[in-house]
């Protein structure tokens, strides 16, 4: 690979000969690892023209360079990085490298989360033997051969417009259709495009909903415990958060404070327990946000994994006064990497969400929505959510079987589909502490902790998933869990 001329800049303030600046620029380059082994230098003549210098002054330094071995020529091809130049990490910083002194603690006036997005869970997760943890992908589940088609044929001339061109606040209408015409009705919703918004995932949907609707004096309801990542959103709108509990019916409305002004809950799946809201209960929530007149968020989290019963209606579905702002997402059901979904609404607060979504990032990329839109309607997805659904199925049976014989403890209400189970350690068990025993034996599961707010959370929670982890492996690795769980009892 030939390093870019433009790559080399000399500093007017540095001291000393042109041959020695230059000759200190490319092994600064090179200890920095910016300038790795291999790589082709430009010629002297072309660096020389760059900096303004003489091509002898260049040719000099390189000279030195190749005595330093840093570089090594080959006859005419020119300078490469020779390949046992010194190594990036094993020497001293670069001298004028100097530290911010800029106060980022008095100058930044909104401070993002500074936890681990991750939760913990390390991104070498594939090398693991019985990885317990939820979101990925399985790669032997997911249609690769007409994904990769559809991308293909996303990237033609017919379709070029769609993914090249700037469209601003717009989404891609073959994506908007079918989201209207198959997504929305299987979950009893009926919504026209200007109704529909394409976003980055839930997580961006919930970011949008979360800055149109609350701020400072505004209150918001979430669950407790609850998902992460919207605790550290609606902490950036420094609104009052209340945590509900929730048991194993989700969030009840008789247990809400009186007068919130957004409710945000995930009926379909609770996360991280599992829990479904029965019907009876989500009528009684529609009812408090019409007496009460506060707006309700729902996650439609998880809906499509639902394993030997058709799922409830959503909230959306139910709603007679338009207070509820429906959130879905094809990133679990696809791959967590697409990050692409949807959120529906009334026109007016649509209108509000794009305007605000196309200050920041105009629209998600056009190829992907192309793409994504066409497997969609080719029907592929609906083949893919019916094989994820079957082996999920057949993973929970395996690994409910391995739990009971175990004896290990459900802290939750066993629902069909999903693809985790939320589980309790003994008493006296730290999760954390179970969380780190099991690594060295090759087994990931998520500790319990970061989904609850309170400062005095319980440590005995925990959440194994199956999405990740073939069948065969599941009951040794609920084996290893219980094992370890024993040596920590006190």
């Amino acid at each position: 690979m030939m390093i870019a001329v433009e790559s080399f800049l000399l500093d007017p303030l540095q001291e000393g000969t042109l041959q020695h600046r230059i000759r200190q620029m490319v092994a600064e380059g090179i200890l920095s690892g910016r300038l790795r082994a291999g790589e082709r230098m430009p010629s002297s003549r072309k660096l020389a023209l760059h900096l303004g210098v003489s091509r002898l002054t260049v040719t000099l330094a390189y000279a030195e360079l190749v005595a330093d071995d840093y570089l090594h020529a080959e006859g005419r091809s020119g300078y490469f990085v020779s390949r046992t130049a010194p190594q990036p990490g094993k020497t001293q910083p670069r001298p004028n490298t100097k530290p911010s002194t800029v106060d980022w603690a008095r100058m930044l006036g909104h401070r993002p989360p500074s936890g681990d997005l991750n939760r913990g869970k390390p991104r070498n997760w594939r090398e693991f033997s019985y990885p317990f943890i939820y979101g990925q992908a399985d790669p032997s589940l997911f249609d690769h051969a007409n994904w990769r088609l559809c991308m293909m044929q996303s990237l033609g001339l017919k379709d070029f417009d769609r993914m090249s061109d700037d469209q601003f606040e717009q989404d891609d209408p073959g994506l908007l259709e079918y989201i209207a015409r198959h997504s929305l009705p299987r979950r009893g919703i009926l919504a026209r495009p200007d109704e529909i918004l394409v976003t980055l995932g839930a997580q961006n949907a919930l970011w949008l909903a979360a800055q149109l609707l609350l701020n400072q004096r505004r209150s918001a309801v979430i669950e407790e415990p609850g998902y992460p990542g919207l605790r550290d959103i609606l902490t950036q709108t420094r609104c009052r958060m209340v945590p509900v509990a929730i048991g194993p019916r989700g969030l009840q409305a008789a247990d809400l404070p009186p007068h919130p002004d957004v409710v945000f809950c995930t009926p379909s799946h609770h996360c991280p327990t599992g829990a479904t809201m029965p019907l009876e209960a989500r009528h009684d929530l529609l009812r408090a946000a019409q007496e009460q007149e506060f707006l309700i968020v729902e996650d439609d989290y998880e809906f499509e994994i639902a394993q030997g019963r058709a799922p409830l209606p959503a909230l959306k579905s139910l709603d007679p006064s338009g207070r509820v702002i429906h959130v879905g997402s094809f990133s679990k059901s696809l791959f967590p990497g697409l990050r692409l979904g949807f959120m529906v609404g009334p026109a007016p607060f649509i209108a509000e969400a794009r305007a605000l979504r196309a200050t920041v990032l105009r629209h998600p990329p056009g190829l992907l929505q192309r793409a994504a839109a066409l497997f969609l309607s080719l029907g592929h997805y609906d083949v893919m959510l019916r094989r994820l659904s079957r082996s999920f199925a057949a993973r929970r049976e395996v690994m409910l079987a391995a739990i009971s014989a175990e004896g290990l403890m459900i802290a939750n209400a066993v629902e069909n589909g999903g693809s985790s189970i939320w589980m309790r350690a003994p008493d006296g068990v730290s999760a954390t502490a179970l969380t780190e025993a099991l690594k060295p034996q090759g087994v990931l599961i998520e500790r319990g902790l970061p989904f609850f707010g309170a400062t005095d959370a319980p440590d005995n929670f925990y959440r194994i998933a199956y999405s990740s982890i073939p069948s065969e492996r599941i009951p040794e690795g609920i084996t290893r869990i219980a094992r370890t769980l024993k040596t920590l009892q006190p």
